[in-house]
């Protein structure tokens, strides 16, 4: 199987914020996951996030996956071109 990295949601009804997880891809998105990357928060204007970089970077040397939100948080965050430059 796979190791994703994806987002979580978390948070009150029409008020959700998500944090990065990375989990193996046959388990459920709110489900088990390996280990917490950061945070993100669409609500607040602008858009809040925390990304730990260093782990970050760790899980997409070890293979991990991406989604296509997580990659473009990643990109805003510069982790996406730390990755590419190594």
């Amino acid at each position: 199987m796979g190791v994703k990295i994806r987002l979580k949601r978390v948070g009150k009804k029409r008020s959700a914020s998500f944090r990065l997880i990375v989990s193996e891809s046959k388990y459920a998105p709110q489900g088990r996951f390996i280990e917490e990357l950061g945070y993100y928060d669409p609500t607040t204007e602008p858009e809040t996030y925390d990304i730990d970089e260093e782990k970050a970077l760790k899980w997409l040397n070890d293979g991990a996956k991406p989604s296509d939100t997580v990659r473009s948080l990643l990109e805003k965050a510069g982790v996406m071109e730390k990755y590419n430059q190594q």
